[in-house]
């Protein structure tokens, strides 16, 4: 019998559209798992590591796939109990290929043995992103059979990470750490993704940061009239959207936002307004930038290009932590981003992402979103695209697509008490933390 062919994207209603782009973000969470250990890649290239941050989205995306019919529990049950078996089992240690040290982890492992790779960092906030799906994923399943084993490792995994060992003795809480030479020499200053360690450090019961250090790193904050519009300042977009795949902050404020008569979610309202108003204002003059057509963030990008439009020429910078409206800027968009926004503004995200799907329908093979396309770059094949997908643009899509339809992963998290005590500690009051 003849397969029936998929209706092209465009001509979807916004509902199959979101259920069908959802749906094959999570198919790179299946694919792209390891069997053994199951940690997850960073990138569908051959050869790829895992990244931490990625299996801490790709935790949180089974209970999604349960509820939507993707996969059954079970699968899902053992999934998730065999990445946290993984962790528990592996060694933490200060050896240079050890897999994590006092609790944390190395930003990319080893796929088969999960050990470091690339002498790479032990990265702080990607710990704390894994430590958010861990927690989900503990929340989710129930108190019994395998479920009772994925609840108690998840338990005991958030508890062994010594949040005060990463400050280092001084009041902030530093980025990373290596055997070679030690912290990192720069650490946590002005708002950023950097949200989500604080709270998960602020809320253990093991090794709590003090309260005062989310003050010190608010106190790095730059409040900002961009592009008239008011808001807490960070250039690149998922610096917006990371923490708040699993936080809902509707309402809930700290003392910096109390003072300014927003919240942090409200911010991210603010931070896609100054996007899509730098995207009409072009001040650049990059092919494809619109109020309709933007998406300004950290990803691949053209590399060693000199890039010419309208007569001014540009540097290519490669994968960069791009943003606006300060920059840098090279004319490259991440088509994930616009609908990985539509849980702040639905009609907004699924406009944009339209736009880009019929100007330049490359942008998502197999219906996945690259990690990043340049309008202004062209080739012999077309505008330039990044090779193979991402995790992080393809797990972050999959919560924000149920955050914006169910809300199940910031339901899920309102109910962890180390998240309510995180939030509590920095100062966080009203809204649903008071239910």
């Amino acid at each position: 019998m003849q397969k029936t062919r998929a209706a092209p994207l465009t001509e979807l209603s916004d509902h199959d559209l979101l259920e069908r782009l959802q749906r094959s973000a999570f198919t790179y969470v299946e694919t792209y798992a390891d069997p053994e250990t199951g940690l997850v890649a960073d990138t569908s290239r051959q050869g790829s590591p895992a990244s931490i941050a990625v299996v801490g989205f790709a935790l949180s995306c089974y209970p999604i796939a349960v509820e939507r019919g993707w996969m059954t529990r079970s699968e899902a049950a053992t999934r998730s109990l065999r990445v946290l078996r993984f962790f528990a089992d592996s060694e933490q240690s200060d050896a240079r290929d050890s897999s994590g040290h006092h609790g944390f982890y190395y930003h990319f492992l080893d796929m088969r043995t999960g050990r470091r790779v690339w002498d790479c960092e032990l990265s702080i906030v990607d710990t704390a992103l894994l430590a958010a799906g861990i927690l989900l994923v503990g929340r989710y399943f129930a108190d019994l059979g395998i479920e009772r084993d994925i609840r108690t490792l998840a338990d005991a995994l958030y508890r062994r990470i010594d949040w005060t060992w990463a400050q280092n003795g001084t009041g902030a809480i530093a980025q990373g750490w290596k055997p070679e030479c030690g912290f990192l020499n720069y650490g946590w200053e002005g708002y950023n993704e950097g949200t989500i360690v604080y709270l998960l450090g602020l809320g253990s019961p093991t090794f709590p940061l003090p309260k005062a250090s989310f003050a010190a790193w608010t106190s790095t904050y730059q409040w900002e009239n961009l592009l008239d519009v008011d808001v807490l300042y960070s250039g690149p977009l998922f610096t917006h959207l990371f923490a708040h795949a699993w936080i809902d902050f509707r309402g809930v404020r700290d003392a910096f936002m109390r003072e300014k008569g927003c919240d942090y979610f409200e911010n991210t309202r603010r931070a896609i307004a100054v996007h899509r108003e730098y995207g009409a204002r072009n001040p650049q003059g990059f092919v494809g930038y619109d109020r309709d057509l933007w998406g300004i963030t950290a990803g691949d990008g053209p590399d060693r290009l000199e890039l010419r439009v309208d007569e001014h020429d540009f540097r290519a910078y490669g994968y960069m932590a791009r943003g606006a409206p300060y920059g840098p800027d090279d004319g490259t968009l991440a088509p994930w981003a616009m609908l990985a926004t539509a849980a702040f503004g639905a009609a907004e995200a699924l406009r944009g992402t339209r736009r880009l799907l019929t100007e330049y329908p490359e942008v998502c093979p197999q219906d996945r979103f690259v990690s990043g396309c340049n309008p202004s770059c062209r080739q012999d094949s077309g505008i330039w695209l990044s090779d193979g997908w991402y995790g992080l643009d393809q797990g972050l899509l999959v919560m924000m697509i149920e955050n914006l339809r169910t809300g199940l992963p910031w339901r899920l998290m309102r109910e962890s008490v180390y998240l309510r005590e995180g939030l509590r500690s920095a100062g966080f009051a009203s809204g649903w933390l008071e239910a």
